[in-house]
């Protein structure tokens, strides 16, 4: 990746970030940042729709939580009903929470459903406009203002080369560019028959196609596989 001029200052992770390639580099990245500002785990959000039923474990892209963690919160309770999620979608300003916070309520303390004292919240987004939010979570006390503001900065910067580097170089899971274009079709509600006619080709072609791209995502029909297609950006 090209490097930035030096008008964009990156501080601490300077060199680091010139050197990340892959995710597991970024998780490096995250990792040491969480940790030296005295939380014990991070993760990578992306946000989508508020109206989305959606799960925890879905929605991270990137995280360092104990293994079966999001899994087990979302046997249990539905991420997009939570305070934080939801503050989410109507703020960018970065925000701290605490397991005993008021305004978390009962049913919907994400914190004490996964069994951390404090949250760290930074909004953050890809450049093509995406909205994904940086999780910060542990057990400390409190974050000083000069920490708060440092750990939000370094998190953006981090941020911004996961997501040119790694988030916006998806090849689209191996989707040719005729099965892109009847995933976009289908994303809008079109009918195979439909289809065939916008991109003339017969009706057969289009469902040899939908189940090429089914199978290609992995998944089991079309609702899933639009979803799929959105949250790993091989549509918008």
């Amino acid at each position: 990746m090209a490097n930035l001029v030096k008008n964009h200052r990156r501080y601490d992770f300077d060199s680091d970030l010139e050197k990340a390639l892959n995710r597991v580099d970024f998780f490096r990245i995250f990792h040491t940042m969480t940790l030296r500002f005295g939380f014990e785990h991070f993760g990578i959000l992306q946000l989508g729709s508020e109206a989305d039923a959606c799960m925890l474990s879905n929605r991270l892209v990137l995280h360092d939580l104990p293994s079966g963690l999001a899994e087990e919160y979302d046997k249990r309770h539905r991420f997009g009903d939570s305070v934080v999620f939801r503050s989410l979608h109507k703020s960018v300003i970065s925000s701290v929470w605490r397991a005993d916070d008021p305004h978390l309520g009962n049913g919907s303390n994400l914190l004490a459903q996964l069994g951390f004292d404090i949250l760290l919240c930074v909004a953050v987004h890809g450049t093509n406009g995406a909205r994904y939010a940086v999780l910060f979570l542990g057990d400390i006390e409190d974050i000083s203002r000069q920490e708060h503001f440092e750990l939000c900065y370094d998190a953006t910067c981090a941020f911004d080369y996961f997501y040119r580097q790694v988030l916006s170089n998806k090849t689209g899971l191996g989707l040719t560019p005729r099965e892109t274009e009847i995933l976009r079709w289908i994303s809008h509600g079109k009918t195979a028959s439909e289809i065939a006619l916008i991109v003339s080709v017969s009706e057969h072609t289009v469902n040899s196609h939908t189940a090429t791209i089914l199978k290609k995502l992995d998944v089991v029909n079309r609702t899933q596989m639009v979803a799929k297609a959105i949250r790993e950006q091989i549509i918008q």
